[in-house]
């Protein structure tokens, strides 16, 4: 009896101990992201105010062509690393990057391609492009394993630094720029520090491969023993084929990509620098949502998935995010209103109204998108995602075979709309699947 009255004890002084350390995590990513974010707003902010419409335009087009290379490279490999726990991190670390690395060098004629396809300089912007990538790709797998394995500094400051650097080395080079004559690729070198730094993180977990694999037995083990606590109809995993998973990155990194590399070739930089620039800002909303919330309640497991974090914090911290974006977009308007910003940045106007729609609607959708890998629907929520970015597509490509130019604004009034609609219709639909399972039990 007192043997089974400890036990209880301490059972009950784990789950808290849990529930303590799933809260104070969120919130300590869901602060560093606020902050890291903020810091992406500042260097938005610094490009409106000391850098030209053209110089943002082609910086965008080259970041994007990067971010559709390091997310094609690495096929969601750090969603995996927070679904799939049965796995050391470390171990799983090392061969997401090593997967990744191959991949992306697989896929440098498709990087070539995109880049001609921009109207770019080739060999300089590629060489950009590569560059931006592969930290880039580090940068977010050093990000997954803190998460896992880090203390709550290391997860903070994965976060908070490597943006912080970038905005500070921009502002810096910008101004000796400004007073020696200098003209050089200034964000190209911010962005790339920036990232470098983050990737910095990553180089721990590369290093100790030979002590981790002599571990992996015991690791595993002791990782996959708590599962079996677990009904297997409430295990969190990835259960995706990788011919899935890697159709789903395509379709999503195509789409990211082709909607830069499309307004740069329909409407010259200038209106690429106007929409690239609002879409950095307002943006970044629906990434901070996808790291303080999903990526956290994936990496702590079902032991986060109560009754109130399943229904009430996801559709709050949904509206939450869609009220932010709201009030960005008021401040945007009242930026250029009150003529805060050099008046070449007016263009931004007619944009606020259909981005906000579109990335609040974004920011509904990523509060909910750990849930189908807690309620065994990642195969289906892919599918959906894809036929989504079809129809996303379809919009966006749309105007290239009129007869009759559309403006930009019109362009992007029509996408912005079939996207919000789309990625609020998404949102109802992963709500109910928890309430299904549960109905089914």
């Amino acid at each position: 009896m007192a043997d089974r009255h400890n036990k209880r004890t301490r059972g009950c002084a784990l789950s808290w101990a849990k529930r303590f350390n799933v809260s104070s995590t969120s919130r300590v990513v869901a602060l560093s992201s606020a902050v890291a974010f903020a810091t992406q707003v500042a260097f938005a902010l610094l490009m409106l105010r000391l850098f030209t419409p053209q110089e943002v335009g082609e910086f965008s087009v080259i970041s994007q062509i990067g971010f559709f290379w390091m997310t094609l490279a690495l096929a969601q490999a750090p969603l995996g690393m927070l679904a799939n726990q049965h796995l050391p991190a470390h171990l799983a670390a090392q061969h997401a990057w090593h997967a990744s690395a191959l991949r992306g060098m697989g896929l440098l004629p498709v990087a070539a391609l995109a880049v001609w396809f921009s109207q770019l300089s080739m060999w300089p912007a590629l060489m950009w492009a590569l560059l931006l990538a592969f930290c880039q790709m580090s940068w977010m797998l050093a990000q997954s394993l803190t998460l896992r394995v880090g203390s709550a500094w290391q997860q903070a400051a994965v976060r908070v630094l490597p943006p912080a650097t970038a905005a500070v080395t921009a502002l810096t080079a910008a101004l000796v720029g400004m007073s020696a004559g200098w003209s050089g690729p200034t964000l190209m070198l911010s962005a790339l520090l920036g990232y470098a730094l983050g990737a910095a993180w990553l180089v721990p977990a590369l290093r100790e491969r030979d002590a981790h694999a002599d571990s992996t037995p015991s690791a595993g083990t002791a990782t996959a023993k708590p599962d079996n606590s677990h009904d297997a109809t409430h295990q969190q995993s990835d259960p995706r084929s990788a011919t899935l998973r890697m159709a789903h990155t395509l379709v999503d990194a195509l789409l990211a990509t082709a909607i830069v590399v499309v307004w740069q070739r329909l409407y010259g930089a200038e209106e690429t620098g106007w929409m690239s620039a609002l879409l950095r800002v307002l943006g970044f909303l629906p990434a901070v949502v996808h790291m303080a919330w999903a990526q956290v309640a994936l990496a702590q497991g079902h032991r986060s998935n109560t009754a109130h974090t399943a229904w009430v914090s996801p559709w709050w911290l949904g509206l939450g995010a869609f009220s932010c974006v709201i009030l960005l977009g008021l401040s945007c308007a009242v930026a250029i209103y009150q003529e805060w910003l050099d008046p070449r940045w007016s263009g931004v106007w007619p944009y606020i109204a259909p981005m906000v729609l579109w990335q609040g609607s974004a920011c509904l959708s990523a509060a909910f998108s750990h849930r189908p890998f807690q309620t065994q629907s990642a195969n289906a929520y892919s599918w959906a995602c894809m036929a989504l970015s079809a129809v996303q597509a379809g919009v966006l490509l749309a105007p290239m075979g009129l007869a009759q130019p559309l403006a930009a604004t019109q362009h992007m009034a029509a996408f912005a709309l079939v996207s919000g609609v789309g990625l609020l219709a998404m949102a109802s639909w992963v709500a109910q699947l928890r309430s299904r399972n549960a109905r089914g039990n």
